[in-house]
Order: structure tokens, then C-alpha cells, then sequence
């Protein structure tokens, strides 16, 4: 009996633990899934210790060995300024998810208020917000962030500020499509039907059980912003020389492609895995978080 009552007491402590732990559980499952998480570790460790390791600094130029092949004291070979490739990517790494989670966490936080209050309060105040979203979704992103860039200036600071506002309608539709179908919920109405004020239910009830989707969009949005960053940079209205931004080291090797093809690939192929790493993990995020991906 004594055995009995301790197994499920465990048992209703693993009911407890809930959802996170039972999506962990599923998003383990999905070896894409893992595989996308590792690429996403192994350059975040790169972002942070990578610096510590790399042979050279990012700046110095050493002209007597401009555009060397790959060796075994470069790696990856070096720039028009006979810089090391190598530690400039390592750099890069830092520049761009950086940008990334910053513009992100930005847009989301930017998104899930103005959300939250559209599909809360509906009426005028969801017929304003709806719109601006409308019409910031009439432009094309890219076309849309240069054009804030072009305003503000162009830097790495303005580009992150470009790539946030251009997500932000993208979290608050997605935010506001699930306040208006949570709103109507037993438990809301029980809420306010006992006197509780509008701001403790948006904070203590509608905002977590919004966040499962949001957490996928989050993931899948860095991925796009760290493009988007790139291309800003490539167009030069990003990152400025000389920082070692990838889009920027792209746009840098451009008259090089045909003689020194690796100032081109090894910045490209950065951008893809990463890109890779993050979309490979929000799918898998998107299929343990959401029940109607569950058999």
C-alpha cells in the first residue's frame, strides 16, 4: 500500500511538471530537432569563448599575405587585407546573434503589447492596431527596414532597430489571434467575474498562456533577423568597416570571387548553418508546443 501511495504521488508530481516538461520530452524526439539545437549551441560557445582561441585579431593586416588560401596557419584563409578569415567569422558570430536575440527579444516584447491590448480590449483600440499592422505589412521587410535604416542612418545600432520594427506586427497578430480566442475561457471569465482588474489578468493569465506559440515564432524570427542583418549589411547600410560582420564580410569580397572564392564561402556558410541551426530547432519547438502536432 505504502509503495501504492508513493507512486502516485510521483505520478501527480509528473502531472505537475506539465506541458514544459512533456514538449522537452517531445522535442527530443525529433532528431532534426536536436541536430538544429546543437548548430545553435556550438555557435553561441563560438559567440562566447570562440574570441579566447581564434590566432589573430580581427583587425590585423598584414599586406605581404593578402588573399592566402587556406593553410594550416589560416584556416580559412585571409581578406584583401590579409586579415585571418577565421577569427573575423568568430567575431561575426557575436555581431550577429547578438542583433539577432536583441531584435527579437525587441519585436516580442514590442508585439505582445500591442497584441495583448488589441485582442483584449477589441473595438477602436483593435481597429487602430490592426491597421498599422496592415500597412506595415503592405512593404515588403527588407524594403521596409532599409527604408528606417535610411531615416535613422546607417549602422549596426539602426539596423537592429530596422529589423525589430519590422517583426513587431508579426508577434502582435500572432499575440492577438490568441488573446481573442483565450478571452472567452471559463477561467477569464471567472477572473473578472470575482472583481479581478484587467491589468493582473493580462499579466497573470492571457500573457503565459500566450507564449507557447510566441516561443516558436521567437525562435524562427532570429533566424530571419540574422539574415536580414546580413543583407543590410551587404547593401552597406548595416554593420561599417571594419567590423566582421558576415554581410558586411560578404559585400568586402565581392571583387574577389573568381580569384579568392574563400573570402566569399566561409562567410556564406556561416550565415546558412546558423540560419539552419535556428530554423531546424523552431520546427522542432513548433512541433512539441503545438497539440495539434501531437498523435
Amino acid at each position: 500500500m505504502a509503495e501504492t501511495a508513493i507512486k502516485q504521488e510521483e505520478a501527480e508530481m509528473q502531472k505537475v511538471a506539465g506541458p514544459w516538461k512533456e514538449a522537452w520530452r517531445g522535442f527530443r524526439k525529433s532528431k532534426v530537432a536536436v541536430v538544429g539545437m546543437g548548430i545553435v549551441i556550438f555557435f553561441i560557445l563560438l559567440a562566447i569563448f570562440g574570441p579566447l582561441l581564434t590566432p589573430q585579431g580581427i583587425n590585423e593586416q598584414n599586406l605581404s599575405q593578402r588573399l592566402l588560401p587556406p593553410s594550416s596557419s589560416n584556416w580559412m584563409g585571409t581578406d584583401d587585407f590579409g586579415r585571418d578569415i577565421l577569427s573575423r567569422i568568430v567575431y561575426g558570430a557575436r555581431i550577429s546573434l547578438w542583433v539577432g536575440f536583441l531584435a527579437v527579444i525587441g519585436s516580442v516584447v514590442v508585439g505582445s503589447i500591442l497584441g495583448i491590448l488589441a485582442g483584449y480590449y477589441g473595438r477602436w483600440v483593435d481597429t487602430i492596431i490592426s491597421r498599422i499592422f496592415d500597412i506595415m505589412l503592405a512593404f515588403p521587410s527588407i524594403l521596409l527596414a532599409i527604408a528606417v535604416v535610411s531615416v535613422l542612418g546607417p549602422s549596426l545600432r539602426n539596423a537592429l532597430i530596422a529589423i525589430a520594427i519590422i517583426n513587431v506586427p508579426n508577434f502582435g497578430r500572432l499575440i492577438r489571434s490568441k488573446v481573442l480566442s483565450i478571452k472567452e475561457d471559463e477561467y477569464i471569465m471567472s477572473a473578472k467575474a470575482i472583481g479581478m482588474k484587467d491589468n493582473r489578468i493580462l499579466v497573470s493569465h492571457i500573457l503565459p498562456n500566450s507564449m507557447a506559440p510566441v516561443i516558436v515564432q521567437g525562435t524562427l524570427a532570429i533566424a530571419t533577423a540574422i539574415i536580414e542583418a546580413a543583407a543590410l549589411g551587404f547593401l552597406g547600410l548595416g554593420a561599417q568597416a571594419p567590423s566582421p560582420e558576415w554581410g558586411k564580410m560578404l559585400a568586402d569580397s565581392r571583387s574577389y570571387l573568381t580569384n579568392a572564392p574563400w573570402t566569399m564561402i566561409f562567410p556564406g556558410v556561416a550565415i546558412m548553418l546558423t540560419v539552419l541551426g535556428f530554423n531546424l530547432m523552431g520546427d522542432g519547438l513548433r512541433d512539441a508546443l503545438d497539440p495539434r502536432m501531437k498523435s
